[in-house]
């Protein structure tokens, strides 16, 4: 008998996942699909400015129209990963229970399949950064480098409000004993558990774990308009007396995308140890 865990563990699932994931604020999810694997995202342009023309003759005083430019960026579905394993009946019963097939699948989730799945994320935004700095990070000049990353993006005219940095622990410390950087620390519990640190400058700082960065990383300012991650599939499923198996099958598949927006990748900045 197989169990939908969409029915009986969903607390287990996409709780988790949205809880747990660090990278699910610097996402958003504004897609379509086209066809089974792929993704179509539309980028419309704008008009000029004209001079309007007060006396002129004609109908078109404000001048030729056009035609507005499209563009479609299509990508396929890249990443498709399952896991299998085996809660033993008797296993279960001389544990007490410490070994159950639910809570060992909540465990998997959130130790295996979210980390990987931070990341990848991680790994495509910084691979398409639209500005990417090498530099030497201490308590001298944290404040100066996400500074100098905010002014970047104001030129780039990235949205202010909603930016978050992306740190690892080493920049959060060097950050937190610069003299000139003021934190505000008022954050719910829920940011807390995302590693949410505070807000400084209007940008969100999030601690995340150095294994979770690309090699050399010291942290990413992003705004979510500019990357976008899609799962088609997440399925988890618990078998209970599968054959050949006296006890719990436990199965899982994601099967997931992300991805850096063409005419947004002025919204992430990358800084980088010196190599």
């Amino acid at each position: 008998m197989a169990i939908d865990l969409a029915k009986k563990y969903s607390p287990l699932v996409d709780e988790t996942f949205q809880t747990e994931s660090k990278s699910s604020l610097v996402v958003n999810s504004d897609y379509d699909f086209v066809g089974a694997k792929s993704i179509a995202i539309y980028s419309v342009g704008t008009a000029e400015l004209n001079d309007y023309g007060r006396n002129t003759e004609g109908t078109s005083r404000y001048g030729t129209p056009k035609d507005l430019s499209t563009d479609i960026q299509e990508v396929q579905m890249e990443k498709d990963k399952s896991f299998t394993f085996v809660v033993d009946k008797a296993d279960e019963d001389e544990t007490l229970g410490a070994l159950n097939a639910g809570k060992a699948l909540a465990r998997q989730i959130n130790e295996v399949v979210i980390p990987y799945v931070d990341k990848y994320v991680y790994k495509k935004m910084a691979d398409n950064a639209g500005a990417t700095v090498e530099e030497t990070i201490d308590k001298t000049n944290a404040y100066d480098s996400l500074a100098n990353a905010n002014a970047i993006q104001d030129e780039a005219s990235v949205p202010e409000q909603g930016r978050i940095c992306v740190a690892n622990p080493m920049f959060v410390k060097n950050l937190k004993a610069d003299e000139r950087a003021v934190l505000d620390t008022e954050v719910g519990q829920e940011m807390r558990i995302k590693g949410v640190m505070g807000e400084m400058d209007g940008a969100m700082i999030q601690k995340v774990p150095t294994r979770l960065l690309p090699e050399l990383v010291n942290y990413i300012l992003a705004h979510p308009v500019a990357t976008t991650f899609a799962a088609k599939l997440a399925e988890y499923k618990i078998h209970t007396d599968a054959p050949g198996v006296s006890g719990s099958l436990v199965e899982g598949r994601v099967y997931f995308t992300a991805f850096v927006r063409n005419n947004k990748k002025a919204a992430i900045f990358v800084s980088k140890k010196s190599a």
